[in-house]
């Protein structure tokens, strides 16, 4: 059985990440469904991912010995 925890534990990071850095602009556009809210998520989540390669890439994880 493989072990996707790794995998789990990244897209946790990006949701915590993106879900700050949308938070202000998403405050501003409201509740309302329309084109700004969905921008802004998707701008929050590949600002996330791209932070979360950076540190990956200065510090990368060591690899599993199992």
């Amino acid at each position: 059985m493989k072990n996707d925890w790794p995998v789990k534990q990244r897209k946790y990071a990006i949701l915590f990440a993106a879900t700050i850095l949308a938070a202000r602009r998403l405050s501003e556009i409201g509740v309302k469904s329309c084109p700004a809210r969905e921008c802004a998520i998707t701008d929050a989540i590949e600002n996330a991912k791209r932070i979360l390669e950076k540190i990956e890439e200065r510090w990368p994880a060591a690899k599993d010995a199992s």
